[in-house]
């Protein structure tokens, strides 16, 4: 049996970058993607068990990555962590931010054309 990759992206709120994120990449190549954010008042605010659910960690920013390591130090020690430096230009669904998210997360893993 395959085991299926498992994708976590976080943004700040969980609104419109790692949202997109995870709407785009659901079941491509059989990956299982869940998203989150860093702050209070994110829509899904992210959690020891979605960190130690996920096999691959993208964060849109760099100040994503410091939180991560601030509150999950411990659980992110075997975890691919990758930084994606989008900053919070972008709506749900914006076209460009697609564009970006699909040429950025294809150098660590394989996303169909």
């Amino acid at each position: 049996m395959v085991k299926k990759i498992k994708l976590l992206f976080v943004c700040s709120r969980n609104k419109w970058r790692s949202l997109t994120a995870e709407k785009i990449f659901h079941g491509i190549n059989g990956y299982v993607v869940r998203s989150a954010g860093t702050e209070d008042s994110a829509r899904i605010k992210v959690t020891s068990g979605h960190v130690g659910w996920a096999d691959i960690i993208f964060v849109m920013e760099k100040k994503h990555v410091r939180r991560l390591r601030d509150k999950f130090n411990n659980e992110l020690l075997n975890k691919k962590l990758i930084c994606l430096d989008i900053p919070d230009d972008y709506q749900y669904m914006d076209e460009d931010l697609i564009e970006i998210l699909q040429s950025r997360v294809s150098e660590y893993i394989d996303v169909p054309e």
